[in-house]
């Protein structure tokens, strides 16, 4: 289904705000790694989000959600502030771990094991 141009725009507030916010509550280096948030995707009713967290360096997933979901309060209570006048409703906030950069290390990888296939004379 295609996005239509609200549901974007909310989308690109929301990324900005809440990369701005995790800085706020140091919540953009958990363990040592870093975290950001690679993208937000809107309902069309503009009632739930989905933050997708990009986290890199980060040894257990699992540890920096939960820690970003027990601060989810505070983020939706600093987000409100900031968005007031632009939304009616602040959606309800969902977190899922972005995992397209291990994709891409993985197909690095597996490009550097493939052997060129060019004859020796060439």
């Amino acid at each position: 289904m295609v996005e239509g141009k609200r549901q974007k725009q909310v989308a690109a507030v929301l990324q900005e705000e809440l990369n701005v916010i995790f800085r706020k509550l140091s919540l953009n280096m958990i363990e040592g790694g870093m975290v950001s948030i690679s993208s937000v995707k809107v309902t069309p009713d503009l009632l739930e989000a989905r933050i997708y967290v990009s986290l890199f360096k980060i040894e257990q997933p699992e540890v920096a959600l939960k820690l970003i979901d027990n601060k989810t309060w505070e983020i939706k209570k600093l987000l409100a502030d900031k968005v007031k006048h632009q939304l009616r409703r602040i959606p309800v906030l969902h977190y899922f771990v972005d995992d397209t950069l291990d994709h891409v290390f993985k197909m690095e990888e597996l490009f550097k094991q493939i052997k060129p296939t060019t004859p020796e004379g060439e």
